[in-house]
């Protein structure tokens, strides 16, 4: 009853690192259509020094989001069991859409 373990299997991932290193690459996609729109709302009828700031923003805010997924595609593509997430760059990939979503409905408003 309490026998030997057999030794666990190497890895086989699958294909679900390629399927989230696709969910990466479309969340960044949407987030840089998001700052196009952003930066096409504040510009869209004249630039006021509101809407270039935000724009300055949301530009920010979408490269902070291009770092971040850059740095976990780039760990999702050595071969080898993928390194988990840290804690700042999670809270870094949440806070950007948050971020982006709060700079639309100021653009908005």
């Amino acid at each position: 009853m309490g026998g030997v373990r057999s030794p666990a299997p190497d890895r086989d991932p699958g294909l679900q690192p390629e399927r989230t290193r696709l969910a990466w690459r479309r969340t960044t996609l949407s987030a840089a259509v998001a700052a196009v729109l952003a930066v096409k709302t504040a510009l869209h009828g004249g630039a006021s020094a509101t809407g270039v700031a935000v724009c300055a923003v949301c530009c920010a805010v979408w490269l902070c989001f291009v770092w971040v997924a850059h740095r976990r595609i780039s760990g999702l593509a050595s071969g080898a069991r993928p390194p988990t997430l840290r804690a700042r760059y999670a809270g870094a990939a949440v806070l950007c859409p948050v971020a982006l979503a709060v700079c639309a409905a100021v653009l908005v408003l």
